[in-house]
């Protein structure tokens, strides 16, 4: 092992060179790149070697065993689970965050102090979504952790409104949650939260073809409450149809009743990049909360979300996630170290995949990939508004497109269908069920997407649909 080691210390350019042009290979064919892979070949599982054949080797394995395997995720006909593609820039700064491993925390402290960057990075983000600079962000692995973050600090906000200390002493009693259509994240969060994940009051949406909150319902439920704190879980665009909450109805009755308002907006946040769709998130900084994935519509690598928090919260965050070992004293902010602002103890440097690329990009390169991202789902939209074999099952609002086959008899086929269009390995979509009714759904997030890519996709369905009658 100790040969090895050496003589990969010493062949390190070449490892490297060797690396870079198989990625640049990759990334250059990747709109080639089959989107699935029906069938994983057939090889011995690889156990652990005695004394280990070196970097080359194992590379040589891996190009033999798994690199066929690996699909164009970030290509631009990849339309499923809201997948961005990674940006050049963004590239690059996920192979400095390896190469200069940062345990990303302290801003003042001795050693690592690359904390610096990841708060910089959170400024411009807050720039880019119009955001007010009284949010304290950070970091996280995707949106789930974000909003465990923020629902972590929103539980602690309720059991000092109730004369307990939640994070020291653990729930004692129940927490009201409401929320009209919540992702699966927020759900898992509150079970993580030992809030439960079925200890929530769902308040009708807006009506038969919405998945926003009726306002009036809300406001019914939290007179019922006669007072009492609860947690409001509201939409910034719902994954299947991208309805997004009246953020200005919300703010007029958070004037009116005292509440914690969390808002998911893991990728519809993304709408304040333009003049054209801004009106949507329109009031959102008056949230107590947001959360925000980057490895969605950011189009930085995966893992990558931030949380914002109100920076008047900053004690009960600290309260909520700060180690036993290192309690805070005076103000937090004073000291700062993500150490006791959020889950993670050790942390790569996340943020620098989204530096580079906001600084490479900036506000305009962002406001074009979000406004050809939903001229290109309208677009799709449209072709399956006219087609004969489709029908959408709710109007393209933004950059997800929500559709099924268009006879109603054949529901039972919408899977079959779906495998079908997947294992051509041209495109990839994912299944949902929408009122009542079978579905699919193709979200455009990523930067490389051209209409081209939409024609294909749309001859392919085409194709795949005569094959079924």
């Amino acid at each position: 092992m100790k040969e090895y080691l050496k003589n990969d210390s010493d062949q390190i350019d070449q490892i490297l060179e060797t690396i870079k042009n198989q990625g640049i290979e990759y990334l250059n064919t990747i709109a080639e790149r089959p989107t699935s892979v029906s069938n994983m070949p057939v090889s011995e599982t690889q156990n652990l070697p005695e004394q280990g054949f070196g970097t080359k080797e194992a590379l040589r394995i891996f190009n033999e065993r798994f690199e066929p395997i690996m699909v164009g995720s970030g290509g631009p006909r990849y339309l499923g689970f809201v997948t961005g593609g990674a940006t050049p820039a963004s590239v690059a700064g996920d192979w400095l965050a390896t190469i200069y491993d940062q345990n990303t925390q302290s801003t003042k402290g001795h050693g690592d102090i690359s904390a610096n960057i990841e708060l910089e990075t959170i400024k411009i983000l807050l720039d880019l979504l119009g955001l007010p600079d009284n949010f304290l962000g950070g970091f996280v692995t995707g949106a789930t952790m974000s909003n465990f973050t923020c629902l972590a600090v929103a539980r602690q906000w309720v059991g000092k409104e109730q004369g307990r200390d939640i994070a020291k002493d653990g729930i004692s009693g129940p927490i009201n949650i409401l929320t009209a259509t919540p992702h699966s994240s927020a759900i898992k969060s509150l079970s993580l939260l030992g809030i439960g994940s079925g200890h929530i009051t769902k308040i009708k949406t807006a009506g038969e073809d919405r998945e926003s909150i009726s306002v009036e319902d809300l406001e019914d439920h939290i007179i019922r409450l006669n007072g009492e704190p609860f947690i409001l879980i509201s939409s910034g665009g719902t994954v299947n149809t991208v309805d997004f909450d009246d953020f200005k109805a919300i703010h007029a009755l958070k004037q009116k009743y005292k509440f914690w308002w969390h808002i998911d907006a893991a990728f519809g946040g993304f709408a304040a990049c333009s003049d054209t769709y801004k009106h949507l998130v329109e009031d959102w900084e008056y949230a107590d909360s947001i959360t925000v994935d980057c490895h969605k519509w950011l189009n930085v690598p995966y893992e990558s979300a931030v949380f914002f928090v109100k920076e008047q919260y900053r004690i009960l965050q600290v309260e909520t996630f700060q180690n036993s070992n290192a309690p805070y004293l005076g103000d937090p902010l004073e000291s700062f170290g993500y150490l006791n602002f959020l889950p993670e103890n050790s942390r790569r440097l996340k943020a620098l995949p989204a530096w580079f690329s906001l600084v490479a990009y900036g506000r305009k390169g962002y406001q074009g990939i979000v406004e050809n991202n939903v001229k290109l789902s309208r677009q799709f939209g449209q072709m399956i508004e006219n087609s004969d074999g489709f029908k959408l099952l709710a109007p393209v609002r933004l950059n997800t497109v929500c559709f099924t086959l268009k006879d109603i008899g054949k529901q039972d086929e919408v899977g079959a269908f779906l495998a079908m269009l997947n294992d051509t390995g041209k495109v990839f979509m994912t299944p949902t069920f929408y009122n009542h009714q079978n579905g699919i759904r193709a979200a455009f997030v990523n930067w490389r997407t051209t209409e081209k890519d939409v024609q294909l996709i749309f001859e392919v369905m085409n194709t795949i649909i005569s094959e079924l009658t």
